[in-house]
């Protein structure tokens, strides 16, 4: 059957592809549902320092075409589609629209979703104004006054890479100091257009058609802040004694507060944790596996730790060696 795979994986990250390059180079026929914005998060990124065998670093975008060629010359098979629906049962079906493909196993691959604000403004005003990502839209605000919200390594490298357009970056973190790496705080830190708003949540983004501006609600006193030029003379909504609210004039907001793991699709079939990561089961011969027999997970949908590339395509390529194993045991025992 031309729609029968002995492995599909959904999900097109590190993970899911270097899965693939595993299962497809041990002549299992691969399908990878990539999705219609293939590639992961790495897509969505400019240069990766940290990534092994690229000592002046590579472009995420790069990093994944090379992943995905990789995996295409052992023979793996492309579907830039989105999945509607998964089915579990003797064989795994996965559904994209009007196409339907079934598998001996299956791999939950589909990493992590950009985790928003979640504040009155911000919905409205994606896309005009609020990203998620600078290397897509920051030329869009060449000479602007933008803001960044978050304070890990996302966060820094949004500002890093908005500098090369907008005249003037905020970053506003609601805690008094970043969680991001030394080399990358480093960076923000002594980078003459960026400073940083402490102690501070965005409480609304403003604007109608278009970002105008963000309601901040600062803790006061608030010393770390105070060199901060928006600072010393804040527009004042109210004040008590402990926090001010106030409004910061900004043309962008860059949204850089982490992910959520990708796992909706498989509510009420992988078991997950109360934060949604999709758990590993009890298998001790197949640690990858979920609680469905044959249904295996990697990256960063079921690692709510270390959330690195590399660490993804190394649980990528544990899933792929367990999933050869268990495909051969249950051929022999049928």
């Amino acid at each position: 059957m031309d729609n029968l795979f002995d492995v599909i994986v959904v999900g097109s990250g590190p993970a899911g592809l270097t899965a693939a390059i595993y299962t497809s180079r041990a002549d299992l026929k691969t399908k990878v549902v990539a999705g219609s914005k293939w590639g992961g998060q790495l897509m969505l990124t400019t240069m990766v320092e940290n990534y092994p065998g690229f000592p002046d670093g590579v472009m995420g975008p790069e990093l994944m075409e090379r992943m995905r060629k990789q995996a295409e010359r052992f023979g793996t098979v492309f579907a830039d589609k989105d999945v509607t629906t998964v089915e579990t049962g003797e064989k795994f079906s996965v559904n994209m629209g009007g196409e339907k493909v079934e598998g001996r196993s299956l791999l939950i691959a589909t990493g992590a979703l950009t985790r928003w604000i979640g504040v009155p403004g911000e919905e409205k005003l994606i896309g005009r104004g609020v990203s998620t990502c600078a290397p897509c839209d920051a030329a869009f605000f060449k000479g602007r006054k933008v803001a960044v919200v978050g304070g890990g390594d996302a966060a820094m490298e949004e500002a890093l890479v908005l500098t090369k357009f907008a005249e003037e970056i905020t970053i506003i973190h609601r805690r008094d100091e970043f969680k991001a790496s030394k080399i990358m705080q480093d960076r923000v830190l002594n980078h003459l257009k960026i400073s940083v708003m402490w102690n501070t949540e965005v409480v609304e983004v403003l604007g109608e058609s278009k970002v105008e501006g963000v309601r901040l609600k600062s803790q006061i006193p608030n010393p770390k802040s105070q060199t901060n030029k928006n600072f010393q003379n804040p527009k004042k909504i109210s004040e008590t004694a402990s926090e001010m609210v106030w409004e910061m004039q900004v043309d962008g907001v860059f949204v850089a507060i982490g992910h959520a793991p990708a796992s909706e699709l498989f509510k009420g079939k992988a078991e997950t944790d109360e934060k949604g990561f999709i758990l590993r089961g009890k298998n001790e011969t197949y640690r990858t596996m979920t609680n469905i027999p044959g249904v295996f997970v990697a990256g960063d949908v079921h690692d709510g730790v270390y959330k690195q590339a590399v660490t993804a395509a190394g649980y990528g390529c544990e899933a792929a060696l367990e999933i050869e194993k268990w495909l051969e045991e249950k051929a022999v025992t049928g």
